[in-house]
């Protein structure tokens, strides 16, 4: 299951690496997209350092009064479990590209390629059928990653026969990493009526 978590999230690097949305050379999209989550993790990591440090500053300039002193070590234990997955992120991130070279780890490689070719060679078809559940908005307006995300979550329901709850689930996973708060929602949502409309269709 792991394995394939990694396959999609590699597979949404390789949609983000190819600007003329064409299948031609996904290997080579596929080295790039792990050059770019290593650079993601790394400022994912800078960013939890400062937020350390800043709740470290303001603990130390506290006046360790009762509430202060609680919120104050609320920041602290949130910006050290933040930190904390972070570098567990990035420590099984830097073991990416040696596993892929691997024997036993082609599958990875496999899967990544696999999804992203899909989409591009869907992506008329899937542009259209997410259009139509949007809700007075079109794809095109969303940012780039969250289309993206749209797409490779509708791919894994209609060609790989993903459960729709994981294919949500990843979705929002991917939405929570490389989105923000709003992307997150409305991909949430969005999938939720895609698979309404899909339901309600095919019975």
């Amino acid at each position: 299951m792991q394995n394939r978590s990694i396959a999609r999230e590699l597979a949404l690097l390789i949609l983000g690496q190819k600007a003329d949305r064409t299948p031609s050379s996904c290997e080579q999209l596929l080295a790039q997209a792990l050059t770019s989550l290593n650079s993601h993790l790394r400022e994912a990591l800078d960013q939890s350092a400062d937020q350390l440090q800043q709740a470290q500053q303001a603990l130390l300039d506290s006046e360790l009064s009762e509430g202060e002193n609680d919120r104050v070590r609320q920041h602290l234990n949130r910006s050290l479990e933040s930190a904390e997955q972070v570098l567990n992120r990035l420590s099984a991130s830097l073991e990416f590209p040696r596993l892929l070279l691997l024997a036993d780890q082609q599958d990875i490689r496999l899967w990544a390629l696999e999804r992203s070719k899909a989409v591009f060679a869907a992506q008329p078809s899937l542009d259209s059928r997410i259009d139509a559940v949007m809700e007075g908005w079109r794809l095109t307006r969303l940012p780039r990653i969250d289309q993206d995300i749209l797409r490779l979550a509708v791919v894994e329901i209609e060609a790989f026969q993903t459960p729709t709850a994981v294919a949500i689930n990843e979705a929002v996973e991917l939405a929570n990493r490389y989105s923000d708060e709003a992307g997150r929602r409305k991909i949430n949502g969005v999938l939720r009526r895609y698979i309404t409309a899909s339901t309600e269709l095919a019975s």
